[in-house]
């Protein structure tokens, strides 16, 4: 174990070393493997250079990472459209009559939002620019409408489909359906406990919403479902095909890229501008996930090399560690190491040794799946870098620590749905054994 910590420290500080000189992810990721494979294991130079070569060719042409760029691309259409606007208008006479009011249409909007985005920080940018300046003008509660927005924009990354469930998906060889599928029912929990626990607070502290709108005002229905409409058939398509069995998620992504320009069409909002920024934006964002998983495939190789996981999970089988306790020490690890890191990057530097360890002590890794983005969601909303913290401070002025105070509430909620889902799995796991 003395011979492992040393060589893990030592991969440490090439992380620290490599990015800390200004090396982006990628790049760095690779210099640390080929320095491990030459310095630590004395590879001669064309063996690094063989096994570089075939496991970044092998890393970026899995046929699952196809899925994302589509995924992206879909949320870049959307994101340039007018769908959020009418979303919050739709979602409005559905929470009036509920305590908290239209806080709630924050929670919902990123719900929804989620469900065809894949992205936490394009979740919160997208609903945070229309909804968080409208209800601190209209007497909203600001502690309250930042902290729900900031941690409600972090279920874009648990509601199917997720970009980053993708990427688990991929490098620890499991079903992106059925990931997608397990993800569900966690969110909308989620979900549940942040609007129960903005009911609560309006009911303890009714200064911090205006007075009731008059609810005997009649309310356009029709104008509700034609709000509604467009985000409600982008999610009935794209999830319904894939849990019907008609598409597979790649295909999927593809029909909800189709429908997301028919409606920029049928709305008189697709231009060559729109089409030209939600490509290039698509491809921006594809490019860093895809180059990561190429890297992870190498860097996996490299700490497989160094029988790095192999010893990890034999030392931690000798603590004799109950699956709650390991458990317990994963979620501590990755809440510090979601301070400094952002989801992807965390899921590729550590799957490889984390993975075998739960499902050595008998967790599905379906399951861990799920586990692992709640863990990630608190990192978005967690000082000093967490993505959603830095989009909502851009959107309202506030300091980051101002933001990170008022999200504390729904952090701890988190941690709550962490329980729940520990106790009670089957949250998970249901609709992946339903379904598939």
């Amino acid at each position: 174990m003395d011979q492992t910590l040393l060589v893990s420290l030592i991969l440490a500080a090439l992380v620290f070393l490599y990015l800390g000189i200004g090396m982006w992810l990628f790049t760095g990721l690779i210099m640390v493997s080929i320095t491990a494979l030459y310095v630590l294991l004395d590879f001669p130079v064309d063996r690094i250079g063989l096994v570089t070569k075939s496991m970044l060719w092998r890393g970026s042409t899995i046929f699952e990472v196809a899925t994302v760029p589509m995924f992206v691309w879909m949320g870049e259409i959307i994101y340039r459209t007018d769908i959020s606007t009418r979303l919050f208008r739709g979602l409005g006479p559905l929470v009036r009559r509920l305590p908290g009011q239209l806080l709630h249409t924050s929670v919902l909007g990123c719900t929804l939002f989620a469900a065809v985005s894949g992205s936490s920080t394009a979740t919160v940018a997208t609903v945070g620019r229309i909804t968080a300046q409208e209800l601190i003008t209209r007497g909203y509660e600001k502690q309250s409408v930042l902290g729900s927005l900031c941690a409600a924009g972090s279920i874009g990354i648990l509601i199917p489909p997720s970009i980053v469930m993708i990427v688990y998906g991929v490098l620890a060889e499991v079903s992106i359906a059925r990931l997608f599928a397990a993800g569900f029912l966690p969110g909308l929990l989620l979900s549940g406990l942040f609007i129960s626990y903005l009911m609560l607070r309006s009911l303890m502290r009714p200064a911090s919403v205006p007075a009731p709108a008059d609810n005997d005002e009649k309310t356009d229905w029709a104008r509700v479902v034609l709000d509604l409409a467009p985000i409600v058939l982008l999610i009935a398509c794209v999830l319904g095909s894939i849990y019907a069995g008609i598409a597979t998620p790649a295909e999927s992504a593809a029909i909800g890229v189709v429908l997301a320009l028919a409606i920029a069409l049928v709305s008189r909002q697709l231009s060559w501008r729109l089409l030209g920024d939600s490509l290039m934006g698509a491809v921006r964002t594809s490019c860093m996930i895809c180059s990561l998983v190429a890297t992870a495939a190498l860097l996996s190789t490299t700490m497989g090399y160094l029988h790095i996981p192999l010893n990890i999970a034999s030392t931690i089988a000798d603590m004799e560690l109950t699956p709650f306790q390991l458990l317990l020490l994963l979620a501590v690890f990755y809440t510090v190491l979601g301070m400094f890191l952002d989801g992807i990057s965390i899921t590729v530097m550590t799957l490889p040794i984390s993975l075998p360890l739960v499902q050595a002590a008998g967790y599905d890794p379906i399951w861990f799946g799920v586990f692992l983005i709640v863990l990630i969601e608190m990192a978005q909303i967690t000082p000093p870098i967490g993505f959603n913290l830095f989009v909502l401070q851009s959107i309202s002025a506030e300091s980051i620590w101002y933001i990170a105070r008022a999200s504390l509430p729904f952090f701890l909620l988190m941690i709550v749905s962490l329980v729940i889902l520990t106790v009670i799995p089957n949250i998970v796991m249901v609709l992946p054994n339903l379904l598939f």
